[in-house]
């Protein structure tokens, strides 16, 4: 496999942004259904912002692929929303770059169910600092910023770990994927 990013893969890449930037836009209606449901049931829906770059890093696990995806489909996000969004852009690029890093400590050669959780977990994490800066978390209870904390951290590793996992393990079987890192045994006892 070639160590660069190729035209197909930053290709494949922008087309995963197009397709999560769609779902971004609708999974904002799943979340404003939740939300006034109270205790910050909404949260356990938040990780499915940061999918895109753990999906396009599981498909093509190189270095880079992760912040693209993440950035295309936020700057995506936002032209379907009718505005340019700066918030948007932001979370996009660090949730992007928290998974690169996760990615990084792994030499970009695991593709492992453990990584993905922890990618997912990275992007819930550095999504709370921009929340505090922005002030959505300043005036809320203690005993509320702990569930809030907990449960995006929990909606990290599920819908943006253990999702996109399984979503691209799925993938594999069908054989879409083999075009772009083709799947041998070794490949499959791996996941």
């Amino acid at each position: 496999m070639k160590k660069g990013l190729t035209l197909s893969d930053i290709l494949v890449t922008v087309l995963v942004s197009v397709i999560f930037a769609v779902i971004y836009n609708l999974w904002w209606v799943v979340t404003k259904t939740i939300e006034p449901l109270g205790l910050q049931l909404d949260q356990l829906m938040y990780g499915m912002w940061f999918a895109a770059a753990v999906v396009a890093y599981l498909i093509i696990p190189k270095m880079g692929i992760a912040l693209l995806a993440e950035f295309a489909a936020g700057a995506g996000e936002t032209i379907m929303m009718g505005r340019f969004d700066i918030p948007t852009i932001i979370y996009a690029l660090l949730q992007g770059l928290a998974c690169e890093v996760i990615f990084a400590l792994f030499r970009y050669r695991s593709r492992a169910f453990m990584v993905a959780v922890m990618a997912g977990v990275a992007a819930a994490v550095v999504s709370l600092p921009i929340d505090w800066y922005y002030g959505y978390l300043s005036e809320v209870a203690q005993w509320n910023l702990i569930l809030l904390i907990a449960f995006r951290i929990i909606s990290g590793a599920v819908l943006a770990g253990i999702f996109p996992y399984y979503l691209v393990k799925a993938l594999d079987q069908t054989g879409v994927t083999k075009l772009f890192r083709p799947a041998s045994k070794d490949d499959y006892d791996a996941l």
